[in-house]
């Protein structure tokens, strides 16, 4: 028999159903695992990008580094305020795309959640590379595996996330904790040490010092400041995800966001001590904070555990995309902006196709650039910045509403200095690489309206917010294509006879003599069966077989206009999967036919197959 799935009512003391949703959501804990890991591995490269800036100026401009790092410790105190004032108002998600949706008009919130949407892919293609980087340059056996093994990690991570955000939370949760204990070891035991134990300079490791210089001027500063600020990326992520946290979520989320700002700060600032401390100069081969750990804790186990830290720490870092991303497009999917699919949720709260798109997307994104971070941080950042300045500027506009100045002059200026960050980072890596970014983001947002005007005319057709006609009966005749008498044929017939006035069953035939013979014998046998229903022949000169079908459907709706025609189309379906493809796919081609050329209703029954 044909199969109906029904749900039952679930009596009194039944077992719960597997997904109760709140179990599946983020305590604040929890939260700043799946959520900050991109932030935090950040402290990993901020601090050396500042130092490579500044670098240009020789020791004299390394004496600027403790400045430029306090001046972007200010300025994520200002966008931790902000987004916690954006988590408070916009419970819902969505960020700087949900900010500029409602103060800056539709096409700004298009560019806003452009740009996130980039960056999210972008962080999973330069997280991955990263970490494998790192573990590279520990055994340099494996360099010329690592698209292989970038690939890999992909694929943990991907798997990871369809298990359900907060599994994901749970799995990187000792690894956060590993990665930023061992960073606050490295800076309390620095800030004690009389003197390193030893720097990379002196191990015979050449410097990239410049000569050195008596001044500095503003724009290498400046480059400097918007250099260190990719340090900053990740932290929107929180607020973009609001809904994947347990309720009161938005109370929970501005938790994760003030010590996520927290840890990020003391960290960013402990090193940058370290790095005046120690006259630390930037030397070729050897990262930035492996030279930190290397002059606090010596070349020894504790060493080893820091790097291994950081190694793990980088390539998982890509999970702030897979907890932000899906959420952002499923807001957008509801504004009708993107696919309708990407707002759907499977079981453990998973927005299934969000997760594995973004993983199909970076994997493209690795094998373009071989596995190689070089090739992918010149685009890194340029989005997050413009999704600062859209998302401070949108909360100027809030608080000026309610008449909040402080509260308005406060992101004001972090709009100013995001402002300024984006468009340096943009013309200072432009020619690096950066220039794609500038096509692709007004591509995206292109992309996104051409989607939301094909949802609009599909909207309109459909009458989507019109009152419409009340239901009337219309005289119903439903078509059954056949080709044998089986027991598929009687299941058929009996739907169709529950379901129109008049039924007809239909067979094409071909000139071939095989084929008439059998068409021949279906008639005797459909006589002698006797179902009640009309067996008609339609002829066929081209051996086509939707053809004829569509044909006919034409000539009934012009010969009864008043008749609503449903073809119904009978197909078995064998009990296991690699068993479809032994079928001949006539179904298909037919309802491919009368969709086309006719607007009769198609309805396609599956007969399942038990086993046997």
């Amino acid at each position: 028999m044909t199969t109906l799935t029904a749900e039952k009512d679930a009596a009194p003391g039944a077992e719960e159903p597997p997904d109760t949703g709140a179990r599946h959501k983020l305590t604040a804990v929890t939260g700043l695992a799946a959520l900050s890991l991109d932030a935090m591995a950040s402290v990993a490269y901020g601090p050396e990008a500042i130092v490579l800036v500044l670098a240009a100026a020789g020791g004299y401009g390394l004496g600027f580094t403790l400045p430029v790092t306090l001046a972007i410790a200010g300025l994520l105190a200002v966008l931790v305020a902000s987004y916690r004032q954006v988590i408070a108002a916009f419970p819902d998600g969505g960020g700087s795309y949900a900010v500029a949706k409602a103060h800056l008009g539709r096409r700004t919130s298009l560019v806003a959640a452009g740009s996130l949407v980039l960056d999210y892919v972008l962080n999973v293609a330069v997280a991955v590379t990263a970490g494998v980087a790192a573990l590279t340059s520990a055994f340099p056996g494996l360099y010329g595996d690592r698209l292989v093994i970038c690939l890999g990690v992909l694929v943990l991570i991907t798997a990871v996330n369809l298990r359900g955000i907060v599994d994901s939370a749970r799995a990187f949760i000792v690894p956060t904790a590993v990665f930023v204990g061992a960073i606050l070891v490295v800076i309390a035991v620095g800030l004690f040490r009389d003197a390193p134990v030893s720097t990379a300079a002196s191990d015979g490791h050449t410097s990239v010092l410049a000569d050195d210089a008596t001044t500095i001027g503003a724009l290498l500063l400046l480059k400097a400041f918007a250099s260190g600020c990719s340090a900053l990326t990740g932290v929107e992520a929180i607020a973009n995800a609001v809904p994947s946290f347990r309720a009161p979520a938005a109370r929970r989320a501005m938790r994760a966001e003030v010590a996520l700002g927290g840890l990020l700060g003391v960290m960013l600032i402990g090193l940058s001590v370290l790095i005046s401390r120690f006259g630390l100069q930037p030397v070729e081969g050897v990262t930035v904070l492996a030279q930190l750990t290397d002059a606090s804790l010596g070349h020894n186990g504790a060493f080893y555990v820091v790097q291994f830290a950081t190694m793990v720490l980088l390539a998982l870092s890509a999970n702030t995309s897979f907890g932000g991303l899906p959420v952002l497009l499923k807001l957008l999917a509801r504004d009708n902006y993107v696919p309708h699919v990407f707002g759907l949720k499977a079981d453990r709260q998973v927005h299934r196709h969000g997760v594995v798109w973004l993983a199909v997307v970076s994997a493209a994104l690795l094998v373009f650039s071989g596995g190689d971070t070089n090739t992918l941080v010149p685009l890194f950042a340029i989005g997050v910045f413009v999704g600062f300045t859209i998302a401070q500027t949108g909360m100027v506009l809030h608080w000026r509403a309610t008449r909040q100045w402080g509260k308005a002059l406060l992101n004001g200026l972090g709009a100013l200095l995001t402002g300024v960050s984006a468009v340096v980072v943009t013309a200072t890596k432009f020619h690096d690489g950066a220039w794609l970014i500038v096509i692709a983001l007004p591509a995206l947002v292109l992309a996104f309206e051409a989607v939301h005007r094909a949802y609009g005319r599909i909207g309109e057709r459909l009458g989507v917010g019109k009152v419409p006609e009340p239901p009337h009966r219309e005289r119903s005749l439903v078509l059954v294509p056949v080709s044998s008498l089986t027991r598929l044929t009687s299941e058929a017939l009996t739907a169709a006879v529950s379901l129109g006035d008049e039924v007809r069953a239909v067979t094409v035939c071909h000139p071939d003599p095989e084929d008439l013979a059998a068409t021949e014998a279906l008639e005797r046998d459909w006589a002698l069966w006797n179902p009640a229903v009309p067996l008609v022949r339609l002829p066929s000169e081209r051996r086509s077989l939707g053809r004829p079908v569509s044909v006919y459907v034409q000539a009934l709706r012009a010969a009864e206009p008043g008749t609503r025609v449903t073809v119904l189309i009978p197909e078995a379906e064998p009990q296991r999967l690699w068993q479809r493809l032994l079928q001949n796919q006539r179904g298909a081609v037919v309802a491919h036919a009368v969709r086309r050329d006719t607007d009769a209703v198609i309805c396609r029954l599956r007969f399942r197959l038990g086993a046997g």
